[in-house]
């Protein structure tokens, strides 16, 4: 079965994205208003249809909204003024906004259908395969993922609550992205002492993501008494050399969460809850 899609907006995700619903026959609006030149060009090359917002709202069995995440409910609020939607239109908020963005979009398009959902992963050129978390009503995931079937977009259904997928998305981007601009702060410190290589040296060393070593953070939570004035030497050096300090000190400011805890044998739970504030200052454990 093939289905007509409306793409808002083809940035480089949202046309690769295109391109491979373009390679299984299915038909990709676009709206060209106010887009630029560059936005046209990649439009084009992924063989998509221009079409004005309305016609395009019309002619849709299924929108996809992939644009940048500060203008996710904008996009949303121009779909529901209009009046044209098709009956069984399902509305795909697939950017990297908060859960509670996902619900307000939700309310403002009902009583269209929408379905959370998140990219993670390149776009998919070249043979890169991105997964397209999907949360929300089982059977209209289910359209999703017979829509992408075929392509490089693999899907994966996480559960019927809307802001699963985003939740997701922005637990990981929050780890990902942070990560990056640590990197690039701490090369830039090593750089100014001549230690680059020596840093990089170091890092080869390691082949496994913190993010998977769930283990270690109550142990993070245990020595954070130590660690803390660590880093605010850390942010120092920072200033020093020309580099932003912020980061480093609002990993100082996290660290001081588990200040009472200095030294405790706690387990993940009691970890995260005392680096939410919610233990019991008075508990003995």
């Amino acid at each position: 079965m093939t289905y007509t899609v409306g793409l808002l907006h083809p940035g480089s995700m949202g046309s690769a994205f295109g391109a491979q619903l373009r390679g299984r026959g299915h038909t990709v609006l676009w709206c060209p208003d106010g887009r630029s030149d560059a936005t046209r060009r990649r439009a084009k090359q992924a063989g998509l249809e221009a079409e004005a917002l309305p016609g395009l709202v019309c002619r849709s069995d299924l929108l996809l909204s992939l644009c940048p995440p500060a203008a996710a409910e904008e996009v949303a609020a121009q779909v529901a003024e209009l009046s044209t939607v098709g009956a069984g239109t399902i509305y795909v908020e697939a950017n990297a906004v908060a859960p509670p963005r996902v619900q307000r979009i939700a309310d403002c398009l009902a009583p269209m259908p929408v379905v959370d959902a998140s990219v993670v992963g390149s776009p998919p050129v070249g043979g890169k395969t991105p997964t397209l978390y999907l949360s929300g009503v089982g059977k209209q995931a289910d359209r999703i993922a017979e829509l992408f079937a075929g392509t490089d977009v693999r899907t994966h259904f996480l559960g019927g609550s809307i802001g699963q997928a985003s939740a997701l998305k922005l637990a990981y981007s929050s780890y990902q992205k942070v990560s990056r601009v640590l990197a690039a702060v701490a090369y830039g410190a090593a750089e100014s002492y001549g230690v680059a290589d020596e840093l990089l040296e170091i890092a080869a060393n390691r082949a496994r993501s913190y993010l998977v070593e769930t283990d270690y953070i109550p142990k993070t939570a245990a020595r954070a008494w130590r660690w803390g004035p660590e880093l605010e030497d850390a942010a120092a050096l920072l200033a020093e050399v020309g580099l932003p300090d912020s980061l480093m000190r609002a990993a100082v400011a996290t660290l001081a969460r588990w200040d009472a805890n200095r030294d405790e044998r706690l387990d993940i739970a009691e970890a995260l809850e005392a680096l939410r504030g919610e233990r019991d200052l008075d508990d003995p454990r």
